[in-house]
């Protein structure tokens, strides 16, 4: 059957006789993996789709177990996002994320509006490149279900207000904890699961959940609140959607 479908390339790998394997995030058919003899090198129309921060068109031969792209060409090319490398690698973490969180062959239009919003504001974003990563990631929970709880307390369920405010934020009881709780908590030393609520982190969370990509524009977090906000969301997300390791985050850090 030949078919067509918008999407985005998260990953190539090279195969025998001059063919490729893609890992497609297509809006029709979801994540799905795909041969194709067409390469990303020269500019045809074609090649320029295969290649990462594309957003195109694909047509598809689709078996019963398998899919084959015949043809593809441009919708929109994010090429700006190519001549930065502190955007290229933090956009080429997000790609890896994506490809973690998306199950196999189920269509998510909010995932897919969620991917070109990021590709647009990272290629015109001038600086903190990690505050715009940072809220993908918080969106992406939103979207796959896994939202930590921020308005009540995880364990006694009262809701939080500024006279019963969050004293902890718990990964493993997903989400914060009241005050009246985690005076009583008994935290091992050795505990990473656990954050004290020192640094606004819960309105950081419901804001970057609430609001659109687009908004986050000219919005930079301190360096020291990012980088400690952004540890504890890729420990929440390995947790809850059993991420492994991602190797490109082991070059953000060494980048």
């Amino acid at each position: 059957m030949i078919t067509d479908t918008e999407g985005v390339v998260l990953r190539q790998i090279k195969a025998a006789y001059g063919r490729r394997m893609v890992l497609l995030f297509s809006k029709k058919y979801g994540k799905i993996s795909a041969g194709s003899s067409i390469s990303e090198k020269g500019r045809s129309r074609a090649a320029l789709a295969m290649r990462p921060f594309t957003y195109g068109r694909y047509e598809l031969f689709k078996n019963r177990d398998s899919y084959n792209v015949n043809s593809a060409e441009v919708i929109k090319s994010y090429y700006k996002i190519g001549e930065d490398v502190d955007k290229y690698m933090n956009s080429s973490y997000v790609l890896e994320f994506t490809e973690k969180v998306l199950p196999e062959g189920q269509p998510s239009q909010a995932m897919f509006n969620l991917i070109l919003d990021f590709f647009s504001v990272m290629e015109e974003r001038k600086k903190s490149h990690g505050t715009l990563v940072l809220g993908y990631e918080i969106k992406t929970l939103k979207i796959m279900g896994v939202m930590p709880n921020l308005k009540e307390c995880a364990l006694c369920g009262k809701k939080c207000t500024e006279e019963h405010a969050p004293l902890f934020f718990s990964i493993k009881e997903g989400g914060v904890i009241c005050g009246d709780c985690g005076r009583n908590l008994e935290i091992p030393s050795n505990d990473t699961l656990i954050y004290p609520i020192n640094f606004g982190i819960v309105d950081i969370l419901k804001y970057f959940a609430d609001h659109s990509l687009k908004n986050f524009e000219n919005l930079a977090l301190n360096e020291k609140v990012r980088s400690q906000l952004q540890t504890m969301i890729r420990q929440y997300a390995a947790y809850y959607l059993e991420i492994g390791e991602l190797k490109s985050e082991s070059f953000l850090t060494e980048y």
